[in-house]
């Protein structure tokens, strides 16, 4: 569980303090750059730092996570830790701590810590288990950090939709009553309390349990099962059911990497299937998900596409009924050209849409379809300190407000 620290305008203090802190330092290039090692190399300990400021979105919520942020006006901090205890195995952990710029709430929690396991030296296979990487498509593996080449995130991987875990709706007009209200959903059957939508897939959450990963160079796959879904992580499983997930990538030649992944898991906590009509509770409440994606990358470009399929089962509790399983698909293409060694442009269109249902007054889509463009550029002040700015845009097709554009500064630095 995360814990939540209130008084969160601290986080500007602390952002202030922190650029002060970069710009006496950086013209002595004094800031760390590699990771600090101990015991001739048994511990390694990382850093990482956001930075990220931009005009409130709380009138479109385009970029509302599931942690009641904005992913456009961040101070994020991590810290990141291996603890080799030999040979075959490893202790990893990422702890994360982050608020608004402005206001808001601390959240801080481990992002990840499992332990790792190698049965043999010269084999590329390990085993993993605890809070574990994802083994489902491209971004959330890359994560929110260095290897995002722009601020915001692809929609798939953040933007909250109508769907919750804790709560379903009794029909389908419940449903569409909600629509392009993902930053707080209500329905009657389950937590009756208002809370945040799921995004597609989570990616700023990993889900616990075990994995495994054997491979490299030509052709490399990972397995994992696990308590919670993609839309869901969970460190704790909340209905008796689990995940399995798989991710299959080939890499034919230098630079290119294409990959295919997929998902089932129960999503419906208990506390919702136990209050279902008998005839209903027995029924499988699943996420399914395909996932294709690629990347390239030649010289100075760097070119990533990639597909997200995802379907929910919710119950038929009353008319007019919900019948088929709600899908939702997520596609992005993303690039980035370095033109000079320290200065990138990046950028990146994307698009979520979702299926049709049927309510009282007809056929809609049961979440407001979504398209984004976002670009920009960056500085590299020194390897691991880098200036960015951007512009984004999103439209949507339902919602008190349809189209909204804003802009946003960050400043990241890692070791």
């Amino acid at each position: 569980m995360p814990l939540r620290i209130k008084k969160a305008p601290l986080a500007g203090l602390a952002a202030w303090a922190l650029l002060s802190g970069v710009a006496a330092n950086l013209s002595a290039q004094s800031l760390p750059s590699d990771p600090i090692t101990l015991g001739d190399g048994l511990f390694t300990l990382g850093s990482q730092v956001d930075v990220s400021a931009a005009p409130t979105d709380y009138k479109g919520w385009f970029n509302y996570t599931d942690y009641q942020h904005d992913a456009l006006r961040l101070f994020r901090a991590e810290i990141s830790g291996a603890l080799r205890t030999g040979t075959h195995l490893e202790v990893l952990g990422d702890v994360r701590a982050e608020a608004d710029i402005t206001e808001g709430e601390w959240v801080v929690r481990p992002y990840a810590l499992y332990l790792r396991v190698r049965p043999w030296a010269s084999r590329a296979f390990d085993i993993q288990a605890g809070e574990i990487p994802p083994s489902f498509g491209a971004f959330g593996r890359r994560g929110y950090g260095i290897d995002n080449p722009l601020i915001g995130m692809p929609l798939a991987y953040q933007y909250l939709t109508a769907l919750r875990s804790d709560a379903v709706p009794s029909s389908a007009d419940d449903l569409l009553k909600m629509r392009a209200h993902g930053w707080l959903v209500h329905y009657p059957i389950g937590n009756p309390a208002a809370e945040p939508g799921l995004p597609v897939v989570n990616a700023l959450r990993y889900d616990s349990g075990v994995q495994v990963h054997a491979g490299s160079g030509l052709a490399e796959l990972s397995v994992s099962l696990t308590n919670g879904t993609l839309a869901n992580p969970l460190f704790r499983d909340d209905n008796g059911g689990k995940q399995l997930s798989a991710r299959l990538a080939l890499s034919p030649m230098v630079g290119l990497v294409m990959a295919v992944s997929g998902a089932h898991g129960a999503y419906l906590a208990r506390a919702v299937t136990d209050v279902l009509p008998p005839a209903l509770r027995d029924a499988d409440y699943a996420q399914q998900a395909l996932g294709a994606d690629v990347e390239y990358s030649r010289g100075h470009w760097l070119v990533r596409a990639e597909l997200v399929m995802s379907q929910w089962r919710v119950p038929a509790v009353n008319p007019p009924y919900i019948t088929d399983p709600l899908q939702a698909i997520g596609t992005y293409l993303e690039g980035r050209w370095r033109i000079r060694p320290r200065i990138f442009l990046a950028g990146r269109v994307d698009h979520l849409g979702f299926s049709e249902i049927t309510g009282s007054g007809g056929p809609q889509s049961w979440d407001a379809p979504v398209t984004r463009i976002e670009a920009g550029g960056g500085y590299y002040l020194q390897r691991n300190l880098v200036v960015q700015a951007v512009y984004q845009h999103n439209w949507r097709d339902g919602g008190a407000v349809r189209a909204l554009g804003t802009g946003s500064v960050q400043l990241r630095f890692w070791f």
